[in-house]
């Protein structure tokens, strides 16, 4: 398989990029639940450790996916006989995951910084309440964002896969093309 796309299929490196970006959202939205439960203040510090790195890794993916696509692929073009609605919403879906993704990630950083939860992620200080200051609303309402743009995207690629049967999960490395 080529590093970069084809016609009809994306490359090894848009591949990767693509899977390992939604194993990192996967274990976002787990620790992000799990310290938002979480009463012990010991056990909401070692998930929000694990969930910043994660956080960080997304956000990573997402700017090389797309200095990725502006600099060095182009991505497949969509099936010839898709309704015009459908590519303008899978356009306007992709557009909506990129910009929530830097909208959760710098909420994310906000809340961070503005709450001075730093210190007792690094260290060992008192994790303060981190409900305190916006933008860790604002990084609440992003992710629920997230969860239901990516509930359309994954619906989308199992219409085509199950209804269409134009086997475009195939594209993504997915079953035969």
């Amino acid at each position: 398989m080529s590093a970069t796309s084809s016609s009809t299929r994306y490359g090894s490196v848009a591949i990767a990029i693509h899977w390992l970006t939604v194993l990192l959202i996967v274990e976002l939205f787990a620790t992000g639940l799990f310290a938002a439960a979480q009463v012990d203040p010991a056990a909401k510090v070692a998930l929000l450790r694990a969930h910043i790195p994660f956080g960080a890794g997304v956000l990573l993916l997402t700017l090389l996916r797309i200095v990725w696509w502006l600099a060095i692929d182009r991505r497949p073009a969509l099936p010839a006989d898709q309704p015009g609605w459908q590519k303008l919403t899978a356009k306007a879906v992709h557009f909506a995951l990129y910009a929530v993704v830097f909208v959760t990630a710098s909420s994310g950083i906000a809340t961070i910084v503005l709450s001075g939860a730093l210190p007792a992620i690094i260290g060992s200080a008192t994790l303060p309440n981190l409900e305190t200051v916006l933008p860790r609303a604002v990084h609440g309402i992003a992710s629920r964002v997230m969860l239901g743009l990516l509930a359309l995207h994954i619906g989308a690629a199992l219409y085509h896969q199950f209804i269409r049967r134009d086997r475009l999960l195939a594209r993504m490395g997915i079953g035969a093309a």
